[in-house]
């Protein structure tokens, strides 16, 4: 006796809050809080605040140092894999140096068209030092590290990547000898990648607080004095993504734009709520891998641009912002003086090593104008809203390079990047043939 099946009537599909949803309420809620918090005085919301977004912070920089380190040396070693390794390494750069030009230009422009420093009230009384400094000595001394504990301890990506670059170089002239050291390092790049993933699903909430903590700590009054200097970041940063970008993608590349930022946009999000590159760097990998770049060059050419290209914090800022100093100290600069900062956005930018803030970047660039330092200290209390469209505009570029030079080399994976849609955290990463990375 044969029984026949009863057709099931299909589950139905439950509800899914996307990830850029909850960030997006997250900066809402934050807001909301932010404002609740200093307009009514409420110290015990002000404190939880900002006692979220520290925590949150501090677990992203807790995974910052191993992270760096491991990512650096295996993309390195992954360019054994490539057979035109070299030439994709020197284009990656050449790409960078370009972009950061055109980005620091536009900042100039925007700088001397609209005066950010004049009618602000403020003065050079109100400047002072700032904790962190950097010069052109300290730059070149500094990248070499006295032992191989201190530069985890105290956080000093410059040195870190340094090292791994020398244990990344060694290996590749080993060869099949250090693949048992290859194979633990890739093992515990995974596992801090993994680790990194649980912290970054935790964002939303620390959209909360870290929006929060800036609205209820300097409100819309401290933005309106420095409305002009605050609204030059903002557009500075949208014209290069959304200007630059889009136009390099379709006249070098001759990709669709938008279906680059519709792929990217996980990334370029969080990266504005988490203000860090290098934390923001596992995103950035995996939604460039979506976008049909090969596995083995973005696995080098996004962790290499999470520690050196930043458009935003080593280009559009450091441009407006020596041209803001200078105006509050009355310092008149030239030609050569912008021409000095072009050159320190493109050398320099790696003095700001991929960690939240650009100080070290900034004092870097008026050091080389002979600028008063105690400039530095007229931003830092705007530095964390600006810090948020700068990281955007960073991991924009770090995504946008890998693809423009994977497409100028033809091994772009056009089918994937066309396909490339939600974000990673919402879904798994499509299976696709490996395209491979000719001569």
């Amino acid at each position: 006796m044969s029984v026949s099946a009863t057709p099931q009537a299909p589950a139905k599909a439950s509800f899914k809050f996307p990830f850029w949803a909850q960030i997006v309420t997250g900066l809402v809620l934050g807001v909301l809080f932010g404002w609740l918090a200093r307009s009514q005085d409420v110290s015990w919301l002000a404190k939880t605040l900002e006692q979220v977004g520290d925590i949150f912070v501090q677990l992203l920089k807790l995974a910052v140092a191993p992270l760096v380190f491991f990512a650096i040396l295996v993309s390195i070693t992954n360019l054994r894999k490539v057979n035109n390794a070299a030439r994709l390494a020197s284009r990656t750069l050449l790409w960078f140096m370009i972009t950061s030009l055109i980005a620091v230009g536009i900042g100039l422009a925007i700088g001397l068209l609209t005066n950010p420093g004049a009618g602000t009230g403020l003065t050079p009384q109100d400047g002072k030092l700032p904790k962190r400094t950097g010069s052109w000595l300290d730059f070149l001394t500094g990248i070499v590290p006295t032992d191989v504990i201190t530069p985890f301890t105290e956080l000093n990506v410059l040195q870190i990547v340094f090292m791994a670059a020398v244990a990344g170089i060694a290996a590749l002239q080993l060869g099949d000898k250090a693949q048992p050291i290859l194979t633990v390092a890739e093992s515990v790049l995974e596992l801090l990648q993994k680790a990194l993933w649980w912290v970054i699903r935790l964002a939303p909430i620390g959209t909360v607080g870290l929006i929060g903590t800036a609205i209820a700590s300097y409100g819309w009054e401290l933005i309106g004095k420095y409305a002009t200097f605050t609204a030059d970041v903002y557009v500075g940063s949208a014209l290069v993504m959304f200007g630059v970008y889009p136009l390099l993608l379709a006249t070098v590349a001759k990709v669709n734009p938008i279906q680059f930022f519709k792929g990217a946009w996980p990334a370029i999000q969080l990266a504005f709520v988490s203000r860090s590159s290098v934390g923001t760097m596992p995103v950035t990998q995996k939604v460039t891998e979506r976008l049909g770049v090969p596995k083995e060059y973005a696995s080098f050419a996004v962790p290499f641009g999470a520690t050196t290209k930043m458009d935003g914090c080593a280009a559009i800022y450091p441009a407006l912002a020596a041209i803001f100093i200078a105006q509050i100290f009355d310092v008149q600069l030239t030609v050569t003086d912008y021409l000095l900062i072009a050159f320190v956005s493109v050398v320099g930018s790696a003095a700001t090593a991929g960690l939240t803030g650009a100080t070290v970047m900034l004092t870097l660039t008026l050091s080389t104008l002979g600028l008063p330092l105690e400039g530095v200290g007229l931003l830092m209390a705007i530095d964390p809203i600006l810090d948020m469209m700068r990281t955007a505009t960073n991991v924009a570029g770090q995504a946008l390079v890998p693809v423009v030079v994977a497409a100028r080399e033809g091994i772009l994976d056009k089918k994937a990047y066309e396909t490339a849609s939600s974000s990673p955290l919402d879904e798994p990463a499509a299976d696709r043939t490996p395209v491979p990375v000719a001569a």
